[in-house]
């Protein structure tokens, strides 16, 4: 398939092509989804909507999420590109579509860069002190410190980057098992875990509404192992390993969210769990109510280190979409522009540093840490509802003509990648009428934003909004049948 970055013209310089391999793409998508720090930083929100809830909605969530992890596995087969759902979307259903797959993880990834590092300052901070780790002053100056040193590491280059990664990601996934354990085998549980958790019947206490906000939280849980496929640029026999990368990614952060889940439930009260001032560090109280002192601290080390690694995973997706977009002449053109030697998205990435810590700056006005989050949380959880079920759609409609050529292509072509883009729609749809105001204004106000320059381009001729010839919607057996080979 002609893809439209190389019809709109040449880029002045490419990604590093080749520079990651299948265990590289498997630490990314871990940290991609940064499971410490969304334990950390989610787990009091998600209590909230559906309180003892928590592991049944990230299971259900879960179940169909995996039909938007294959979703993305197959549609990397027969397109590998750095702006992933952006591409794909426009091949399959239409331009306008593709676009807003993009601008949708554009600004889900600028409101997450601000929000993220709440927990990073706050963290840091209550390693001094607890009380002035809810001080949103210093959380924001701790934060945006922590922020530009990201933006430096990825500037230096994704060999580096994935290199940093690897270090970070195996100890924080150590730390977490360790601390699973403790409170697995922790002598006094606050409540005793039970089956009836992950029962549908669990949410009868909050009704049908806090099943949906439940699952939206969830969603914001698995966000990140995309990161895979805005890497395939960059990656090794792509076709296959961004693909296999996600799916590794997405069953690890599946298992850990799990265990840490029923291990809050049990371990900490519900005053705990319900106290805005955990909003966002619940980990640190998790880690001190089972090794008490500074051994308990050592948890605070697994957030740092995944709300690192997932900072500079989402500045990787964000820069990687910014640059196909201004590669297509869909966003300015200079966005398309990489670093002569380092290969990086240097425009974007520079771009992306001064519009976050510009909205970095301006949070800390519009209220508490928790009402951030809280608010930030759902708002991405909306813009992450609408790039997951364009793409499980997009998968159906490209392979259309293999779908029902076997039980295995049936299902994890179709019904599967099927099943999550309705999840996600329907999720979309009826968790709005709950949402408050400022959630809306930033999760679909930011998305409008976004129709701007669609139609400004649009109007300028941008080739990327063509109608895609009638026999590139839709993969093509040749396409099938390499990929088929390398199972």
């Amino acid at each position: 398939m002609a893809d439209v970055a190389r019809q709109g013209g040449e880029r002045e310089h490419s990604l590093r092509s080749g520079a990651l391999g299948l265990f590289d793409s498997a630490v990314m998508g871990v940290a991609g989804s940064a499971p410490a720090y969304s334990i950390a930083a989610t787990t009091t929100a998600l209590f909230g909507a559906v309180l003892y809830g928590g592991a049944a909605a990230l299971l259900y969530c879960g179940i169909f999420m995996f039909g938007i992890v294959f979703a993305f596995n197959y549609l990397n087969k027969t397109d590998q590109h750095a702006g992933a759902a952006y591409s794909w979307v426009r091949r399959a259903l239409h331009p306008i579509l593709g676009y807003l797959s993009g601008w949708a993880l554009v600004v889900s990834a600028l409101i997450f860069m601000v929000i993220a590092t709440f927990p990073a300052g706050s963290s840091v901070i209550s390693l001094f002190s607890t009380r002035l780790a809810s001080n949103t002053t210093l959380v924001t100056i701790f934060g945006a410190v922590f922020f530009l040193l990201m933006i430096g590491a990825v500037a230096a280059g994704v060999t580096v980057t994935v290199k940093v990664q690897i270090i970070m990601s195996s100890i924080e996934v150590t730390l977490l098992l360790l601390f699973a354990l403790l409170a697995i085998f922790h002598a006094h549980h606050a409540v005793h875990f039970s089956w009836h958790w992950f029962a549908p019947s669990i949410f009868n206490a909050k009704g049908s509404s806090g099943f949906v906000a439940g699952a939206l939280l969830a969603a914001f849980y698995y966000w990140g192992w995309d990161v895979t496929a805005n890497l395939s640029e960059e990656t090794k026999e792509s076709h296959k390993t961004s693909g296999a990368g996600g799916l590794i990614g997405a069953f690890v952060v599946f298992c850990l969210y799990e265990v840490f889940t029923i291990a809050s439930a049990t371990v900490l009260t519900p005053a705990q769990l319900n106290n805005p001032n955990n909003a966002a560090d619940i980990l640190q109280v998790l880690g001190q109510s089972v090794w008490r002192g500074t051994g308990g601290k050592l948890i605070v080390v697994a957030v740092l280190l995944s709300t690192v690694a997932t900072l500079e995973t989402t500045i990787i997706q964000v820069t990687r979409t910014l640059y196909t977009m201004g590669r297509d002449r869909t966003l300015p053109a200079s966005l398309g522009r990489t670093h002569a030697t380092r290969q990086t998205p240097v425009v974007a990435t520079v771009a992306v540093a001064a519009i976050s810590l510009l909205l970095f700056v301006a949070s800390q006005y519009i209220g508490s840490v928790s009402s951030i989050l809280t608010d930030g949380y759902n708002a991405i959880g909306l813009q992450i509802a609408i790039y997951y079920s364009l793409a499980g759609f997009s998968v159906v409609i490209l392979y259309r003509r293999q779908i029902f050529r076997s039980a295995k292509n049936f299902v994890f072509m179709g019904l599967w990648p099927l099943a999550g883009a309705i999840f996600m729609a329907w999720i979309f749809t009826k968790v709005i009428p709950g949402l408050n105001g400022t959630t809306l204004v930033v999760g679909l106000g930011a998305m409008a934003i976004g129709l701007l320059p669609m139609v400004w381009y649009w109007v300028k001729g941008a080739p990327y909004f063509k109608m895609p010839a009638p026999g590139d919607r839709h993969a093509a057996d040749l396409e099938v049948a390499e990929f088929e080979q390398n199972l």
